[in-house]
This record gives C-alpha cells, structure tokens and sequence, in this order.
C-alpha cells in the first residue's frame, strides 16, 4: 500500500472535517470490501495444514512439549491448537 496525500485527493470541506480529529497524524482508511484473512496468499493452507499435522502428531502419542519444540511454538499455542482440531473433529475427550 502506498501513501497518499489527503489534500490532493479529498474535497477541502472533507480535509477539515477530517483534520478536527486528526490533524498532521498517519490513519488507515479500510477498504470498503473486506476480504478474509490469507486470501490473497497461501498462508491459510499453510497454517492449517500445519495445524492438522501437529494434531495427528498429538494423536499418535507426541507429547504437547515435544510439538512446541519441533514446530517452535509455545505450549499455549499448542494447547489452542489441539482445541481447535478436537472441536473440529468433533471430539470431545481430552486426551493428555
């Protein structure tokens, strides 16, 4: 994204109204269409992707600290991720 001057592009009763609230300082406008989050990349497939792996792991016996080393995440992450895939697959025994 690249930056625009407001005084070359917005009608000068805009610019004012505008320069009540903030006035010298950067703000991000939002696009009118939100798009969702990783689709305009491959970083969804990836994380869930990763997010499957490390589940299967746990389901064959990998113990939660074994996985935040070997994926380089935090235990809480782990955790948040193992909840997520059991609620995905709609088990609802946590195995330890």
């Amino acid at each position: 994204m690249r930056y625009i001057r407001a005084d070359e592009i917005l009608p000068s009763e805009l610019l004012e109204a505008i320069q009540q609230y903030v006035d010298g300082q950067l703000i991000y406008i939002p696009s009118k269409e939100k798009q969702e989050w990783g689709s305009g990349t491959a970083s969804r497939k990836y994380y869930c992707e990763r997010n499957r792996k490390i589940f299967l792991e746990w389901k064959s016996g990998v113990s939660r600290e074994e996985l935040s080393l070997s994926f380089s995440l935090s235990e809480k992450s782990i955790q948040r991720i193992l909840r997520q895939q059991r609620a995905a697959e709609g088990e609802e025994n946590d195995k330890q």
